[in-house]
This record gives structure tokens, C-alpha cells and sequence, in this order.
């Protein structure tokens, strides 16, 4: 006489698929290859779409509401662009690179730019400085705190340099999906995008720079009575600054090398001019997207350089 089953029973037909199921999976692994298995042994990707569908519905209004002051930001910065005319916009800039570099480097920038407006790509060139000034800005405002705060910590260190080791080995294609999921396709998501790809160099090269500081120096400041916040802005800072701007120049440089990525998402600007080019078969047009680019590059590598340098 059979005993009831206290967990409930099992429909033979289940129990029969199972161990079919089973007898196959049995069947076709082979030791010599055993990671030959459809989907896996470990479901993998499975989990992280069934996490998604998930998180997302829940997370998304969250997400969308943060975003608002980075539309906000970039929005302002790229009307001004667009209003100002061209002809004020390139002395400007010239006037302002001469002020922060050399005389050399503010003839190039005026000539870079008013190649950039000849070639007529001047209103993407405007959009696409618009979304690298405020992400920039953003990286900054996250990387220098967060700097001065791995300087101060070993232990913190140990916990986000891993962290920030896979935001920059990963590749920036991956990013794409899981940002649009959270804040739609568009500008802002560009934004985020990039401020995910650039803003490693700004948390470490604060955090160098902040730790080269000749531990004299702070021993000579702490015996004038400086506190904390003084021995910080008065002369820690200071003396990191040209390892701070080596950050800054390279989080610009990794911002304007996802210009190109982020035009997948929807995000105009020069690399839409690139990615609408290949789709078409269209040398030309992406040849001026890219020249667009390599301008704007040069332009702001050559200031940030020589800031980083005058600051030693």
C-alpha cells in the first residue's frame, strides 16, 4: 500500500519530460567539449534579461526624474550655442583659448572652427560640444569628490578601482542597451552613456594626484594650524591640479569618442553625421562628421594640455 506524499505529488508526464530531458542532456554532453552547450551551462543571459524585465518598470520613472536636470543642463547649453552667431562664437572661443594657452593655439582654434562652420557642419559641431561640455561637467561634479575620497581611503580604493576597471574595459556598445531600457532613446541618454565611459580617468587621476602630494608639505601645513578643509583647497588641491587636468583632458577625449557610439541611441550631433554616412554608403558626408570630430578633439586637447601644464 502506497504512502501519501507529503510535499504532494508529481504528474508522470512531468516526471517522464524531466527525465527525457535529463537522459538527452546526458546523451549529447561531451568531455572533451563541455562548454559546447546551447545557452550555456549557467543560463546567463537568461537572468539578466528576466533582472531587467523586472528592475526596469520599477526603476525607470526613478531614472527619468534624475535625468531631468542633465536635459535640463544640456537643453540651455545647446540653445545658447545655436543663438549665438557663428562669427562671435569663433572669436570667442579664440579669445578664450588664447587667455588659457598660447597665441599659436588660438589661431588654430579660430581656424579649426571656422573650417568646422566651411564645411557646413557647423550646427552638429554645436550639438555635439553642447553634449561633451555637459558631460564633462558631470564627470567632473562625480569624479573630483569622489577622487578626493578614494585619497583619503585605502580601503575604498580597493573597493572601486574593480569597479572602475570594468567601466572602462567594457565595451561601450554594452552600455547602450540598459541605458535606453532606464531613460529612453535621445540626448540624455547620450549624456549618461558618456559619463559612464569618461568619468573613470577623473576619479583616478584626482585620487594620484591628491596622494603625490609630498607628505612634507602636508606635514609643513598641519604645523601652521591648517585644518582639514584648508590643507585640502589650499594645498592639496592645488599641487594635484596638473594630474587633476591630465583627468580632464582625457575624460573629454573619451567623451567625444563615444560621440560616434552614441549617435546609435538617437543623439545628434556630428556622429550622426558619421553613422548616417556608412549606413548610406555615403563617404562624403561621414568624412565631414569625422573631420568635425577630429577638430573639436585637437582644439580641446591642445587647451587642456597646456592649462595642465602651466598649473606645474
Amino acid at each position: 500500500m502506497s504512502q501519501d506524499n507529503p510535499w504532494g505529488t508529481q504528474d508522470n508526464n512531468e516526471s517522464a519530460y524531466l527525465a527525457d530531458k535529463s537522459n538527452e542532456v546526458a546523451a549529447s554532453f561531451d568531455w572533451t567539449e563541455p562548454f559546447k552547450v546551447d545557452g550555456g551551462i549557467i543560463p546567463f543571459n537568461d537572468l539578466v534579461d528576466s533582472t531587467l524585465d523586472a528592475v526596469v518598470p520599477f526603476l525607470r520613472p526613478i531614472f527619468q526624474a534624475l535625468s531631468q536636470p542633465i536635459g535640463w543642463l544640456l537643453n540651455s547649453i545647446e540653445a545658447f550655442l545655436l543663438w549665438v552667431p557663428a562669427p562671435f562664437i569663433i572669436v570667442a572661443l579664440a579669445l578664450l583659448a588664447w587667455k588659457l594657452s598660447t597665441r599659436n593655439i588660438a589661431i588654430g582654434t579660430f581656424l579649426g572652427l571656422l573650417f568646422i562652420g566651411l564645411i557646413g557642419a557647423w550646427d552638429d559641431a554645436m550639438t555635439t560640444l553642447s553634449l561633451v561640455i555637459t558631460s564633462l561637467f558631470f564627470c567632473v561634479a562625480i569624479g573630483l569628490p569622489m577622487g578626493i575620497w578614494l585619497s583619503r581611503s585605502d580601503k575604498a580604493v580597493s573597493i572601486v578601482r574593480p569597479i572602475l576597471d570594468a567601466m572602462q574595459t567594457t565595451p561601450a556598445f554594452v552600455y547602450l542597451i540598459p541605458i535606453v531600457m532606464l531613460f529612453s532613446p535621445g540626448k540624455v541618454a547620450g549624456v549618461i552613456v558618456t559619463i559612464i565611459f569618461a568619468v573613470p580617468p577623473m576619479i583616478r587621476l584626482t585620487n594620484l594626484g591628491i596622494r603625490q602630494v609630498p607628505a612634507d608639505l602636508i606635514e609643513a601645513a598641519k604645523a601652521f594650524g591648517t585644518n582639514p578643509k584648508q590643507l585640502l583647497f589650499k594645498v592639496q588641491l592645488p599641487l594635484a591640479l596638473p594630474t587633476i587636468m591630465a583627468g580632464v583632458n582625457q575624460t573629454l577625449m573619451l567623451a567625444l569618442s563615444m560621440v560616434v557610439i552614441a549617435s546609435m541611441i538617437a543623439v545628434p550631433g556630428l556622429g550622426l553625421m558619421v553613422l548616417q554616412g556608412i549606413g548610406r554608403n555615403d563617404i562624403g558626408i561621414a568624412a565631414v562628421g569625422g573631420l568635425g570630430i577630429v577638430v573639436l578633439a585637437i582644439i580641446l586637447d591642445r587647451i587642456t594640455q597646456h592649462i595642465g601644464r602651466s598649473k606645474k
